[in-house]
C-alpha cells in the first residue's frame, strides 16, 4: 500500500497538456513543459520559439516576391485563389489587378472562391469587396490586407508584407 502512496499521480492537466504537445508536434522540451516544474521555464522557451518562426515567416514573405502565373487566370469582375500561397488576385476592372492576403481577418480561414463581386471565406460567411478587400458581410471584424500586385510579360507577382 505504501507503494501506491510514493508513485507520482498524474494530473488529468499533465495529461491533456503532454497531448496537445504530442499532437501539434511538440519537441522534447514542450512534452517536458507539461509537468508542473517545468512550466514556468518552457513557456517562456515556447514564447521565444513562437515569435523566432513569425518573424523569420513574415520575413520571408516580405522579401520575396511570389510568381502566381498567367495574369489571364483572373477574369474581369472576379478574382482567383491560390491556396498554397495564401493570396487572393481580383480583376475589378479590366486591367486593374489587386492582390490580398486570403486569411479571413475573423477566424484565420483561407478564402475558398471570388464570386457576385466577393471573396467569400466558407467557414462563417464573411464576404469581402473585390475592388479593396473591405468587409461587405461579417462576422470578419476589418478588411482583408492588401498587398502589392505587378503584371510583368502578362505574369502576375504579388509581394506579401
Amino acid at each position: 500500500m505504501s507503494d501506491m502512496t510514493e508513485s507520482p499521480v498524474t494530473s488529468r492537466r499533465t495529461l491533456l497538456c503532454c497531448g496537445a504537445a504530442v499532437l501539434a508536434g511538440g519537441s522534447a522540451l514542450a512534452v517536458a513543459g507539461c509537468s508542473s516544474s517545468a512550466g514556468s521555464t518552457d513557456s517562456s522557451a515556447g514564447s521565444t520559439n513562437g515569435s523566432a518562426g513569425s518573424s523569420a515567416t513574415s520575413g520571408q514573405k516580405s522579401a520575396a516576391p511570389v510568381q502566381l502565373g498567367p495574369a489571364s487566370a483572373v477574369p474581369v469582375g472576379g478574382g482567383t485563389v491560390y491556396r498554397e500561397q495564401r493570396i487572393v488576385v481580383t480583376q475589378p476592372t479590366q486591367g486593374q489587378y489587386k492582390a490580398f492576403s486570403a486569411r479571413c481577418t475573423h477566424a484565420g480561414c483561407i478564402v475558398d472562391q471570388v464570386a457576385a463581386g466577393t471573396i467569400q471565406c466558407p467557414c462563417h460567411g464573411s464576404r469581402f469587396a473585390i475592388a479593396d478587400g473591405s468587409v461587405t458581410d461579417g462576422p470578419a471584424p476589418k478588411p482583408l490586407p492588401d498587398y502589392p500586385v505587378t503584371v510583368d510579360n502578362g505574369q502576375l507577382t504579388v509581394t506579401p508584407s
